[in-house]
């Protein structure tokens, strides 16, 4: 599968197996001065969703009302979503897999654990997590917003990801060091530095996210990884 950063903590998803297939994580676009790609045009069969924030949730009520695509997220900011008129919506809770069609191959989303609040325009928006996206054949993790926890290890260790991506810009989440020991925990050959350098209160630069043995994937928005 292709990894392309959308800048912030998002990213967009495509199959090698089918075109056709397009996978949106926390599609923060407008608002994102970072982004690059609008969110009139860009076009997806899915969006998954880590948590309910602003920063995340981003345009998936537009791109998803207009492009028709399943959107995958926590039980509570599914809900909302859906009152919204989102047409389609899989919800689901940290330990919960959604088994998906994309396109014509077969792929899962599971909920994991992560340490973070989680509101919408002042609404509770259930639990953060972190996803593990799997399609054809290769697994990525997201570890959406959080603090560093232990159980990392035990998520790489079930799930083997091929890649993961973890939040580096501290205030909100993880700094550069803290990240670097989950990423060091996960054990993922290589992992994506994210939730930096979007706005002045975020760390600017990956220099201080050094993970031993660990191969950095440092991508501008835009830019893609191919797994």
């Amino acid at each position: 599968m292709r990894l392309t950063f959308l800048g912030h903590a998002g990213f967009l998803i495509q199959s090698d197996r089918d075109d056709e297939v397009n996978l949106l994580v926390d599609p923060f676009l407008s608002g994102n001065p970072t982004a690059i790609h609008n969110p009139e045009t860009i076009g997806c069969t899915h969006i998954a969703l880590t948590h309910a924030h602003a920063d995340h949730v981003g345009d998936t009520i537009a791109i998803a009302k207009r492009t028709g695509a399943t959107v995958i997220a926590p039980f509570e900011i599914g809900t909302i979503l859906a009152e919204a008129g989102v047409s389609s919506v899989e919800k689901g809770n940290p330990g919960g897999t959604i088994h998906l069609s994309f396109g014509s191959t077969s792929g899962s989303i599971t909920f994991t654990r992560a340490h973070h609040s989680s509101s919408y325009q002042g609404r509770y928006g259930g639990v953060a997590c972190g996803l593990v996206i799997e399609m054809d054949g290769k697994r990525f993790y997201h570890t959406g917003d959080t603090d560093l926890f232990s159980d990392m290890r035990l998520i790489g260790e079930l799930y083997r990801p091929d890649i993961a991506a973890v939040p580096i810009g501290d205030r909100f989440t993880m700094g550069p060091e803290l990240a670097a020991k989950a990423a060091e925990l996960i054990r993922a050959p290589r992992v994506i530095p994210i939730h930096y350098r979007t706005f002045p209160a975020l760390v600017q630069n990956c220099d201080r996210f050094v993970p031993d043995g660990i191969a950095v994937v440092e991508l501008a928005p835009g830019e893609s990884v191919v797994v």
